[in-house]
């Protein structure tokens, strides 16, 4: 018997391919706030949260906004775009591997740096909500990743033992976070999510296809 009981997912480079599309979102806000990123100092904030990323630009930039209003803002733009997309899909091999893991009857959740509505709205465009026991954000636990709380909590909410879940994230704040946890993790290798370190994970894959579910005792 496989020693365990749920799989939670990071959303955004691992259930969807996004980071492309928050780049192009949020490089024509940063325009419009009269500075510039780079696609590699975008990159250091995958996985962390909007919240940290504001505090650094504003350490930098001279912003005439607070991160509160600036995070407000830049939700709004990125739920406008996703709220009005037809577009959106999952990575490629997502829904086989999904369906492999909820047949053997594990548990699954959706654990996210993003805003809640912003998953909400994701989730239900791709019409997969309702496939996940639990969906999480960081707004909903004091610290972000690469802090475990948000791990613990999805674990917490799904009344399993944090030791007893598998975590697959594409960042390496994420990674960081599940091992924080103390949750084993799958490191997803997605080249749109920029340089990432995923060395903390326990095994690395490219593809949903390299993951066998009959072998996840990592």
């Amino acid at each position: 018997m496989n020693k365990f009981e749920a799989v939670i997912f990071d959303m955004d480079g691992v259930i969807i391919d996004s980071e492309p599309l928050y780049f192009h979102i949020q490089e024509e806000l940063f325009n419009d706030l009269g500075f510039t990123v780079s696609k590699s100092e975008y990159d250091t904030f995958i996985g962390a949260g909007m919240k940290l990323m504001w505090e650094r630009l504003c350490s930098k930039h001279n912003i005439q906004f607070t991160v509160a209003e600036l995070i407000i803002m830049n939700n709004e733009v990125i739920y406008n775009s996703f709220n009005n997309s037809d577009s959106l899909k999952t990575i490629d091999g997502f829904i086989s591997f999904l369906t492999s893991i909820k047949v053997k009857g594990m548990k699954t959740a959706v654990a996210s740096s993003t805003a809640k509505k912003i998953v909400n709205v994701i989730l239900s465009k791709l019409g997969i909500i309702q496939e996940f026991d639990v969906v999480i954000s960081s707004e909903e636990v004091l610290q972000g990743k690469p802090e475990p709380a948000i791990f613990l909590e999805a674990a917490t909410r799904l009344n399993i033992d944090p030791g007893k879940c598998i975590v697959i994230e594409d960042s390496t704040n994420g990674v960081k976070a599940a091992a924080k946890a103390g949750m084993k993790c799958i490191g997803f290798l997605n080249k749109n999510s920029g340089d990432q370190d995923l060395s903390l994970a326990n095994t690395i894959v490219e593809n949903f296809a390299n993951i066998d579910i009959n072998k996840l005792n990592i």
